[in-house]
């Protein structure tokens, strides 16, 4: 499992790396617990999972779908161009 961690912070930057002089970026977003049907819906369904969650997250809840949207959607933009090989974290603020 660490080796599949390590290998997904460096594959953005290797990404960026070569794909950067064709004038294509890559970026991987990182959302936190967020109420999806990822892991059998787990964190959606379970409140006591939820509650737990909410309590770990700087904004007090656990994330929904449109909490993530919003940044992939702003970071595909053109506003957002000179964003290239970055990790950016969508998670309300987990585990500060």
């Amino acid at each position: 499992m660490e080796r599949q961690r390590a290998q997904s912070k460096c594959s953005h930057a290797y990404l960026a790396k070569e794909l950067g002089p064709r004038g294509i970026t890559a970026n991987v977003v990182a959302p936190g617990a967020i109420q999806t049907d990822f892991s059998g819906g787990m964190v959606r369904d379970n409140p006591e999972i939820n509650k737990r969650v909410a309590e770990m997250t700087a904004l007090g809840r656990a994330g929904v779908p449109d909490d993530v949207g919003p940044m992939i959607a702003a970071l595909l933009s053109d506003d957002n161009r000179w964003v290239n090989g970055q990790r950016i974290e969508v998670s309300g603020g987990m585990s500060l």
